[in-house]
């Protein structure tokens, strides 16, 4: 999905950007009884669909849009 987007390049002068791709990851992440990850490749998808978003100004083709829940910073 980010093939060809250099997002480092649009991150790296912005920390807290950085941080909301992270808490959407650790928003997404569900674990199982024992605290392993049951949807670590779906919780990593929506991470980088909103470094597809911030760096393109638009959602990927097929992915739908952030959800307010997901980029919540607690």
């Amino acid at each position: 999905m980010l093939e060809g987007i250099d997002y480092w390049e649009e991150l790296r002068d912005s920390p807290s950007q950085m941080e909301i791709c992270v808490a959407i990851f650790a928003n997404v992440l569900e674990l199982d009884e024992q605290g392993e990850p049951v949807n670590e490749k779906y919780a990593e998808r929506r991470a980088a669909a909103w470094l597809y978003r911030y760096c393109t100004g638009e959602p990927p083709p097929g992915e739908p849009d952030i959800e307010p829940w997901e980029c919540r910073l607690h």
